[in-house]
């Protein structure tokens, strides 16, 4: 139990995927306008993430690996997520309309955020069992999804202040990404 705990708390705090390992920074900048959507888009990924975790697990330790043909885990891995991401589309658009309109075009990207794939491969690289990995997977988008929140609400109160000319826009979004970045290097010696 104490495994998973430091799986946990290391993969969301100490090796963010957004702010330590640079991955996933698409719908990082793109979704993190308002808190609400940012909240939202992070509740997907962390479906989407700690489902495709096990399936991709076992998908790996009880076909690929068995027939010898691992070399195939990117290709099949992506097939995974995709599905997962259209079952997600699907329900969304059903049960929040609102919220599925707000994500929009980023909603799909899901499919190619290289979190939701380097989640999967990274479990597969350290050889975690089918537990570690959908633990590793939880806290990852854990990870993003507080990193995307907090970046929300910055970006909402950044709104609200007097920035230079040259500095409003991708530039104080970038400097701030930055920040957070540095900041959470300080979770580095928690573990």
């Amino acid at each position: 139990m104490k495994e998973l705990l430091i799986i946990l708390i290391a993969s969301a705090l100490v090796n963010n995927v957004v702010l330590s390992q640079f991955l996933g920074i698409c719908p990082f900048l793109g979704v993190s306008k308002k808190v609400e959507t940012a909240a939202g888009m992070g509740a997907a990924v962390v479906f989407v993430i700690t489902i495709a975790s096990a399936v991709t697990s076992l998908i790996y330790s009880c076909i690929l690996r068995p027939l010898d043909v691992t070399y195939l885990q990117t290709i099949v891995f992506i097939l995974v997520i995709a599905a997962l991401v259209q079952f997600v589309e699907m329900v969304l658009k059903k049960v929040m309309p609102a919220l599925y309109s707000a994500l929009g075009v980023y909603l799909p990207l899901i499919t190619t955020n290289c979190a939701v794939l380097g989640v999967a491969i990274n479990n597969v690289n350290k050889d975690y069992t089918f537990l570690e990995g959908i633990v590793n997977g939880l806290g990852t988008s854990i990870g993003f999804m507080v990193a995307i929140v907090i970046m929300a609400g910055i970006r909402e109160r950044i709104e609200d202040n007097d920035i230079p000319h040259a500095m409003k826009g991708s530039p104080i979004v970038l400097v701030t990404a930055g920040l957070m970045a540095i900041a959470f290097c300080g979770f580095a010696g928690l573990l």
